[in-house]
């Protein structure tokens, strides 16, 4: 049961977000300080906000959800996590860094031309938006029966909220309350898991009962077949490849990176974002852990029959949690819906006006055209959301299949603008599109029920960013003898 003393500590804590943004807006003096914090932000606060900003709603729900019904082989990503860091801080914060960008595919003018610049840009705001859809929908799916509320009216107080603060603090604003969504975050998770482990005997006592029910196994050194995502080849190795394409292209990382002083600031906040997600997924696997003890093992309370598995932890805040503690649970899940719209509206905002329409300056007229972007794609996440809620399960999994197309190309983007200086613009663009019909090969199209991938199963989904990636990196540096480069000579 939702009490009044629930909705006093959610409403304190909507409150104080938009307090933070209000006050985060003083500081801001131009498109600078809006979009980047004056490139001086503390980097143990861009630190919080990097992992606040991958943490989302369906951390807090789907990660116990699948050590409740499976078991942590998917702490296995951390491996990824900690690869890309190393590749990332070497490769791409120095290379960021010292070209002085104002935007993460201003590099692409660079290095090829303005119209990958754009490409590059509309990618990542498609890929983007269709995200922020999901991550607006999954949290309130379960926040709307909790609260006794239309699941579109959950869906827009979190836009309202997120919207509002990001709007008037910018970049400032979505970094402080980002450390203070963690903060709510992390404690919600503790609380849970105290309260878990307190009814069923100690925390001991039910790490040992999960121990034995399998629910802690993480990793098995005999299976290394791609087909299978629960592996250390697919859930650590491949998705490496995942972690570089977000930590080093995706505009939210690169945005924090350049508000830091310098490239030791912007790796060690890089790092520390790492370290916190370590303890975040395992905080969040060990709870779905104890509901399993808690319920299939101990038996300390009875579940509903037809509860399905990813309601099982809804329902432990709504019914076992104590008055106050609820409320504070339900914010952690709204804090982390939050803090992924408030960093994704504004970063596209950036990207919108710097890369999209090639601003070049900084003046208060881009500003103004960032702030008003920054509400616009606001309000069209806001309406994805909605149409995920009225069409349910078949827009997330379009949604998921479309985002995916776009993750690998843009990494080889990137790795062909550090490592290559021979490729034109035809031979990227084509090379790009090769990239994503490539996975093709194995996967289905939602939108085309009747087709069948040629080698379908042979590669897990944590695959297809390797598989786009690569073929877009042979694919340019083939097609750059069909299309090839004029030297300075014959351009004249």
């Amino acid at each position: 049961m939702f009490t009044m003393l629930d909705w006093i500590v959610l409403v304190l804590y909507i409150l104080l977000s938009v307090a933070i943004g209000l006050w985060a807006s003083k500081g801001n003096k131009g498109y600078n300080d809006y979009m980047r914090g004056g490139g001086a932000m503390p980097w143990i606060a861009v630190g919080i906000s990097l992992i606040a900003t991958s943490v989302s709603a369906t951390t807090f729900l789907g990660n116990p959800a699948e050590s409740y019904s499976m078991d942590m082989c998917f702490l296995m990503n951390n491996v990824g996590a900690f690869i890309a860091i190393i590749v990332v801080g070497f490769v791409f914060i120095p290379r960021i860094r010292n070209l002085k960008i104002s935007s993460a595919y201003e590099i692409f003018e660079i290095h090829f031309s303005p119209f990958v610049r754009r490409l590059a840009a509309v990618f990542y705001s498609l890929h983007l938006l269709l995200r922020m859809g999901i991550l607006l929908y999954a949290p309130s799916l379960v926040l709307a029966p909790i609260l006794g509320i239309d699941i579109h009216i959950a869906i827009l107080l979190t836009a309202i909220v997120a919207t509002l603060y990001t709007w008037y603090g910018g970049f400032k604003a979505v970094v402080w309350t980002d450390v203070m969504q963690f903060a709510v975050l992390f404690g919600g998770g503790l609380i849970a898991l105290w309260i878990l482990s307190k009814g069923i005997g100690g925390f001991g006592e039910m790490l040992s009962l999960a121990e034995a029910a399998h629910k802690t196994h993480f990793f098995d050194a005999s299976d290394w077949n791609p087909a299978n995502s629960r592996n250390l080849l697919s859930a650590g190795l491949a998705y490496a490849v995942i972690e570089i394409a977000i930590r080093g292209c995706d505009q939210q990382f690169v945005q924090r990176y350049l508000s830091c002083k310098s490239v030791k600031a912007a790796n060690a906040s890089s790092v520390l974002s790492m370290v916190l997600g370590i303890f975040v997924s395992v905080l969040f696997f060990l709870v779905g852990a104890a509901l399993f003890v808690y319920y299939r093992v101990k038996f300390v309370s009875p579940l509903p029959a037809d509860l399905g598995i990813n309601q099982v932890f809804p329902y432990f805040i709504v019914n076992v949690l104590p008055p106050g503690a609820t409320g504070l649970v339900v914010a952690a899940i709204y804090a982390a819906a939050m803090s992924s719209l408030s960093s994704a509206i504004n970063a596209l905002g950036n990207t919108t006006v710097k890369d999209i329409f090639l601003v070049r300056d900084e003046s208060a007229k881009a500003l103004f055209k960032a702030k008003r972007w920054t509400l616009l794609w606001a309000l069209l996440s806001t309406a994805c959301a909605f149409v995920a809620a009225d069409m349910q399960s078949s827009l997330l999994s379009n949604a998921l299949f479309f985002t995916g197309l776009f993750t690998g190309p843009l990494l080889a983007l990137f790795l062909l603008a550090f490592f290559t200086n021979k490729i034109t613009t035809p031979a990227v663009v084509i090379g790009v599109f090769c990239g994503m019909t490539s996975i093709l090969l194995f996967n289905r199209i939602p939108v085309i029920p009747a087709y069948n991938p040629p080698f379908a199963g042979v590669f897990s989904f944590f695959w297809n960013p390797a598989i786009s990636c690569f073929t877009t990196v042979v694919a340019a540096n083939i097609l750059r003898f069909a299309f090839p480069k004029k030297s300075a000579l014959e351009a004249l």
